[in-house]
């Protein structure tokens, strides 16, 4: 907004995810978040618009979104949740559904999920049971969130049994990737997000792992180049969810890192001694690590892989995770739960190398449990 209080129109790049029927955009660009009252008018003409948050993004973002929205949309009450994984659970989960209905919510309206992967994962899971089903649209404020979780469908909560075990594919309606919204995140936050932009130059882009290895700094700083690595990570994910909605095939891909990640989530409580994204980071060298061990790629692939993660801050080995986190069957029992296990057989993302990852099928559990226990033996 200008001083004077008139809108202007922000540079922004639009991604589409290609789904038939359900297309939709993910808009991306500093300022982004001014352009949604105008959408949202256009999505649900006549429409109210329910906002589900956390209490630490609604300090910071919670009243912009409601000015940007005013005059174009009517607003319901704002549901906000507990920061953090906790909030993922079905206690939550209910307590969203039933304010919704308090607010007699319709399936032409909207719900905005304005946050980062938690609240996106609860709130789409609300809006696709709600009703069996209303559309939502996915404000994300957190860098893991606008390249990863906020486009693709994914929506879930969390069990005592894993992550994001209880959940239903429900593709938003839009995206807006607002980069300014990053501005508030702390450090700690932005490292881990950022281990999902390095996911995707070693799943099969190893031009874009290179460029990450000498942009990084600019990407921390907030320069043009955050905006590419942005771009280019919703460009990769839109591309491989518009072939593969549903993760029957190659969309797993995307998990690379994440079987081991999960894993030691689960191991760590699901709590702030190790967040998603450093458990991915984590997760990815020990990928490499084990394709390294079966043959599959060079020892030097694992240490690159490694030292860059490691410039940036993040967490690479089992010795970074303070506390107990169990012995290896603890940890081979909580991959057991993994959404990507057939008929009790394990499936794992490997690499042939740097931007060469596949899908590894009828892994040998016993194999990957000596793994984790010379890895542990070393913690």
């Amino acid at each position: 907004m200008s001083d004077g209080g008139v809108a202007t129109r922000p540079a922004t790049e639009v991604v589409g995810v290609e789904l038939g029927t359900r297309r939709y955009d993910i808009v991306i660009g500093s300022g982004a978040l001014e352009e949604l009252g105008p959408r949202l008018g256009e999505l649900a003409p006549g429409g109210r618009v329910m906002i589900v948050t956390d209490e630490n993004v609604a300090r910071c973002h919670l009243e912009r979104l409601e000015r940007a929205l005013a005059g174009h949309v009517a607003l319901a009450p704002s549901v906000i949740v507990p920061p953090g994984e906790s909030s993922k659970c079905f206690g939550e989960l209910q307590r969203v559904v039933e304010e919704m209905l308090d607010a007699m919510l319709e399936r032409g309206d909207l719900v905005v999920a304005l946050g980062g992967g938690v609240v996106g994962d609860l709130a789409g899971f609300a809006a696709a049971i709600l009703r069996r089903g209303v559309r939502y649209v996915q404000v994300p404020t957190s860098l893991l969130a606008q390249v990863d979780s906020s486009v693709g469908g994914k929506t879930g909560i969390d069990t005592r049994h894993g992550k994001n075990l209880v959940g239903a594919f429900h593709q938003p309606a839009l995206v807006v990737a607002d980069t300014s919204l990053l501005d508030t995140l702390s450090p700690r936050e932005f490292r881990a997000g950022y281990a999902e932009v390095v996911k995707y130059g070693l799943i099969d882009a190893a031009s874009f792992f290179e460029w990450l290895e000498g942009s990084w700094r600019e990407i921390f700083a907030g320069g043009p180049a955050r905006e590419q690595a942005i771009a280019a990570s919703c460009r990769a994910k839109s591309r491989i969810v518009a072939s593969d909605e549903r993760e029957s095939g190659q969309r797993a891909l995307l998990n690379l890192g994440h079987t081991f990640g999960h894993a030691l989530e689960a191991a760590t409580g699901f709590s702030q001694r190790l967040v998603h994204g450093e458990g991915v980071a984590i997760g990815m060298v020990l990928a490499f690590g084990y394709s390294v061990r079966l043959g599959l790629c060079k020892p030097a692939d694992e240490s690159r892989v490694r030292a860059h993660l490691e410039a940036v801050g993040l967490p690479t080995d089992l010795a970074h995770i303070e506390g107990d986190i169990g012995d290896a069957e603890s940890l081979i029992d909580h991959i057991m739960q993994d959404k990507k296990v057939e008929r009790g057989s394990l499936t794992f993302i490997l690499a042939r190398g740097i931007g060469h990852a596949f899908i590894a099928r009828n892994v040998d559990a016993g194999d990957v449990r000596e793994y984790l226990a010379e890895r542990l033996s070393a913690r």
